[in-house]
């Protein structure tokens, strides 16, 4: 392991990994990547890996269609035989005229920015999804360049393309604190270790605010378990991902014939525990019997839980932390870090470089907005 680098990335998730990669094509390769278990083993490894870019904002549209680009180009782009990216589309559910309205602004924002999303009537929704139940639709929108893909391969794409760039990538590698001098980051400690850098990017997933905590720096994120489960593989009934804001609820098929089904609980507490439960499968059959029914009748084989990093306005923390100088945030997704990926790990890497980033209103996502009280909330997460 080396014991100087320039620049020093905590975090062995898709994020870390795009952000070293990102960082070796712009010309810095002197990069390592720490890692306290194996790659994508955090909220990578757990997610639904759903890639979408109907937001109601237009960072996340811009962030989400960019890396939708970049998705559909990624294997041959890291020289790797599949990300298993599906672009089934995503349908997106409305059960009130309020939900509607929203859906309505949704689309006109998304459309400008051409996004090829639009409304649909509860018939329409039901001839893209036929076995689509849910008699209370008020109606949805539809884009099909939304998609899914698998997180594993995306992050191990990123990984094997910057290794050999050049980059250092260590896993099993704890990173334990930080060497502070005069407001900067002299050396990031690890259990493996001293290593003197003049650069760190926190890129720790759910445990962003602990890395940030050793820097002396206070986010105000908090983490968040979601739940999901997998049923048994069946024929291909189901292009596109299903998502309900009401239920709180997506689905999907995957390629091999399983569905995945995630659920979030709006009481679910505030911590780090990645356990499950037998309520939240209760919960997800009743729910998935009145959306989607002839799902209820699938047998579950496996469920697992992941966190998601949530921030005040549903919205990423990128750039520099004000001090110490030369340490980078790349956290705070909101349980939508994997679909940003490709965008975030060029962006973090040219502000590092002192280049113009791809999207220049992406700095209004610093750190400062939430004291400026310069919030920007993102009406559309699960």
């Amino acid at each position: 392991m080396k014991r100087s680098v320039e620049v020093a990335i905590v975090g062995g998730g898709v994020i870390g990994c795009s952000i070293a990669y990102n960082l070796a094509r712009l010309g810095l390769t002197d990069v390592a990547v720490y890692e306290r278990h194996y790659l994508a083993a955090g909220s990578t490894g757990r997610c639904g890996a759903g890639v979408r870019a109907q937001w109601g904002t237009e960072m996340n549209c811009l962030l989400a269609s960019g890396s939708i680009r970049r998705f559909e180009r990624l294997a041959e782009e890291l020289d790797y035989p599949s990300i298993e990216f599906k672009q089934g589309g995503y349908l997106i559910l409305a059960f009130s005229e309020v939900q509607m309205d929203q859906f309505r602004k949704n689309v006109s924002l998304q459309n400008r920015l051409e996004i090829p999303s639009r409304l649909v009537t509860p018939g329409e929704a039901r001839r893209i999804v036929p076995h689509l139940g849910a008699p209370d639709l008020v109606g949805a929108t539809f884009s099909n360049t939304d998609g899914h893909c698998n997180p594993f391969k995306v992050t191990d794409a990123y990984a094997r393309a910057a290794r050999r760039l050049g980059v250092e990538i260590n896993t099993h590698t704890g990173v334990t604190g930080f060497a502070v001098e005069h407001g900067r980051i002299t050396r990031v400690l690890t259990n493996r270790g001293p290593v003197a850098c003049r650069h760190v990017v926190n890129a720790s997933g759910p445990y962003s605010q602990v890395t940030a905590a050793m820097a002396g720096v206070s986010l105000p994120v908090y983490s968040q378990r979601h739940q999901v489960m997998v049923t048994e593989p069946v024929a291909p009934m189901q292009d596109p991902m299903v998502i309900s804001f009401t239920h709180g609820l997506y689905c999907q098929q995957t390629p091999h014939g399983s569905f995945i089904i995630g659920l979030g609980d709006p009481d679910e507490p505030k911590g780090f525990d990645t356990g499950h439960t037998w309520q939240f499968i209760a919960d997800a059959a009743r729910k998935i019997a009145h959306l989607l029914p002839p799902l209820g009748r699938l047998r579950v084989v496996r469920q697992w839980s992941g966190l998601y990093n949530m921030t005040p306005d549903a919205q990423p923390i990128l750039g520099p932390a004000p001090e110490p100088s030369n340490f980078w945030l790349a956290v705070g997704y909101s349980g939508h870090g994997f679909m940003l990926a490709p965008m975030v790990g060029l962006i973090i890497a040219q502000e590092l470089l002192g280049q113009e980033p791809e999207i220049p209103a992406v700095k209004h996502l610093d750190l400062g907005r939430f004291a400026r009280g310069e919030l920007i909330l993102e009406p559309s997460v699960v």
